[in-house]
């Protein structure tokens, strides 16, 4: 099997097609395209997600919580605390395990959030840290979204631009490589995009504007954010390339290293549906967050239209592009 998530008939077959219990209590459960759980609380529901970081070689614990929280976030639930996982290698060096825990609870404060426990353990089956992280997150038992609320005809917004985390991660872990390509400057323009990993804010708006669905662009960039709210909702969609922002920087370096900005890891950036596209961006800027409207939901084809009249079908998800370089290094 190739590395990054499991193609979604493996994941039916050997995951999702395994579970069998259920309880009325549980709103919303395991399904291509969910990130999240959704457990009835009476008049709020516990929204619960888990993840693990194993793409980033610098800030683990701060990218940890922030993706977690965004998770329960584009459900439309604020982030109450964390549980955290950290399996560490036998030879980890007790000051890298004090730094790491100092990133947890930096990003746990910038949230106002809890580090609510966990599991901290050495172990020979792991070369290098693996921290998953369980968010959870409160919402109103009417006021909750989900990935599959799309419907065609909707709007489909973004958030300040794509390929924010991978463009954060390739400044950061490969400053030697890039310094001398892209110069000093950009490196340092793209590791400041650490700050805005958080789309907590986001889906505090979305959920306020009555939003179809939310999705937060992780692995898989754009084009897998897509294809999983539409795969979640059973509808289609139209991009339009052109129309996607893509920052400078991102497209500087992804240019460099022969990636496509589309494909690439992009948390702190949120994918909305909604019937009122106009209105949500203009919602979003009062708050300060750049948006822009690429397409809308469709009963066709999922597909992005290029540049040059070109257009790609987006039939499942691919491997990120953020995996694809990592594995030529």
């Amino acid at each position: 099997m190739k590395i990054g998530k499991l193609p979604p008939d493996r994941l039916h077959a050997l995951v999702l097609g395994r579970l069998g219990k259920r309880r009325d209590d549980v709103l919303l459960r395991p399904a291509v395209g969910e990130d999240s759980a959704v457990v009835d609380f009476g008049d709020e529901v516990c929204v619960i997600s888990s993840d693990p970081i194993t793409g980033a070689g610098t800030r683990l614990g701060e990218l940890a919580v922030h993706v977690s929280c965004n998770d329960v976030a584009a459900n439309g639930a604020s982030p109450v605390g964390v549980q955290v996982v950290l399996l560490l290698p036998e030879s980890y060096p007790e000051q890298e395990l004090a730094v790491l825990m100092e990133d947890i609870d930096k990003a746990a404060g910038e949230l106002g959030i809890e580090v609510l426990g966990g599991h901290t353990e050495l172990t020979s089956k792991v070369k290098e840290p693996l921290v998953v992280v369980t968010a959870l997150g409160r919402a109103p038992r009417h006021g909750f979204v989900s990935s599959g609320g799309a419907r065609p005809g909707d709007d489909l917004v973004i958030s300040k631009g794509i390929g924010i985390e991978g463009t954060a991660i390739l400044a950061t872990d490969f400053e030697e490589l890039l310094r001398p390509l892209v110069g000093k400057e950009v490196i340092t323009r793209s590791q400041g995009f650490w700050s805005e990993i958080s789309v907590v804010p986001e889906g505090r708006i979305g959920a306020a504007h009555g939003v179809s669905a939310m999705h937060d662009v992780t692995e898989g960039g754009l084009y897998g954010a897509l294809w999983e709210m539409a795969e979640a909702s059973k509808v289609g969609v139209e991009v339009w390339q052109e129309r996607v922002p893509i920052r400078s920087e991102t497209a500087l370096i992804c240019q460099h290293l022969g990636l496509d900005p589309l494909g690439l890891i992009s948390s702190g950036t949120m994918l909305f549906a909604t019937p009122r596209g106009r209105e949500l961006v203009d919602a979003l800027a009062e708050e300060g967050i750049k948006a822009g409207i690429i397409g809308h939901a469709t009963d066709g084809l999922r597909v992005v239209h290029g540049k040059k009249g070109d257009k790609r079908i987006l039939d499942g998800p691919e491997e990120d592009e953020l995996w694809r370089f990592l594995q030529t290094k």
